[in-house]
């Protein structure tokens, strides 16, 4: 079985331990709102693959025989809500808090 290396860009986050959001689009405010405004627990960072697709059968998808979706390499941080709950986000919407 093989790891994946965490990114340098991760190592931060895994290593302050907390994290805040990256910016204030993403994700919704409502959402947001369930976390510490500037302090948010990391509880862990996984890697995820998002297997693609490719179908050979143009009966499924009418003139796109041979389409392909290539795989995608995730990483997703497991951050704690205020109320102890945990939530899964894209690495890409946070950063690392400072300590």
């Amino acid at each position: 079985m093989s790891t994946t290396k965490l990114p340098d860009e991760l190592a931060p986050l895994q290593e302050s331990g907390f994290a805040r959001w990256a910016s204030n689009d993403a994700p919704a405010a409502d959402f947001r709102q369930r976390f510490d405004e500037s302090r948010i627990p990391v509880l862990g960072i996984r890697h995820v693959r998002q297997w693609g697709i490719q179908v050979d059968d143009e009966r499924e998808l009418m003139g796109h025989e041979r389409t392909a979706v290539a795989d995608e390499e995730l990483w997703e941080v497991v951050l704690q809500a205020k109320d102890g709950s945990r939530y899964e986000v894209s690495s890409k919407w946070v950063v690392a808090a400072s300590r």
